[in-house]
């Protein structure tokens, strides 16, 4: 298949859908439910562009739960409770999430951390990214996908911005991608240098898992 033209005509389509919010609160459940026992603390996510679904609602909810479970194990009427209670609000405390920064000269991604009211800026593609904030190294990578085929591989946008980014991080990271189901392209084909995803969540539920 022709992906340039496939990726253009699925990024037209996906603009235009006229159930995209409704597609959105679906897939906004679908994360969170994935996400639950999951180890990982620190999360990285992307800025959403061209119709693109937003992951950071349902990742702040992800901070915001874990956090508001370990307040209340504070109120356990046992003593050895607090003392564990004061262990878990430590490392919930420590989730994190983080928004891609690109680097022009290697065209790789780092990950810096972003919060509800963070400073933000313009990167050199236009796309808004933490300010000053500390960088971050996520162990589960959010991803977002134009398309994707059998086998969990994905159609992005190109840049190969991803792949380069994947192959610079150890250990990588669990990778997920995320997309509305209009984006299933059964004849797409794997190159040699392409990686499959771990899993593939959209609006109908677990796309493809490992």
């Amino acid at each position: 298949m022709d992906k340039a033209t496939a990726r253009k005509a699925l990024i037209q389509q996906r603009l235009n859908l006229p159930d995209r919010l409704q597609r959105a609160e679906l897939l906004q459940r679908v994360l969170r439910i994935w996400l639950v026992g999951r180890p990982d603390v620190v999360i990285g996510a992307y800025w959403p562009i061209k119709g693109e679904f937003d992951p950071l609602p349902a990742l702040y909810r992800w901070q915001e739960d874990a956090l508001l479970a370990s307040l209340g194990d504070n109120q356990a009427p046992d003593q050895a409770a607090p003392v564990l209670a004061t262990e878990s609000l430590a490392q919930k405390q420590r989730r994190k999430i983080g928004l891609p920064v690109v680097d022009k000269v290697n065209k790789t991604l780092s990950f810096h951390a972003w919060y509800p009211g963070c400073p933000m800026e313009e990167d050199a593609y236009g796309i808004p990214k933490p300010k000053d904030t500390d960088q971050v190294v996520p162990t589960l990578l959010l991803v977002p996908c134009v398309g994707w085929g059998p086998g969990g591989y994905r159609l992005g946008y190109g840049g190969g911005f991803y792949d380069r980014t994947l192959a610079s991080i150890a250990p990588p990271p669990v990778t997920v991608g995320l997309g509305y189901s209009m984006g299933w392209l059964p004849e797409l084909q794997a190159e040699p240098h392409d990686v499959p995803l771990d899993a593939i969540l959209s609006d109908e539920g677990v796309a493809w898992q490992k």
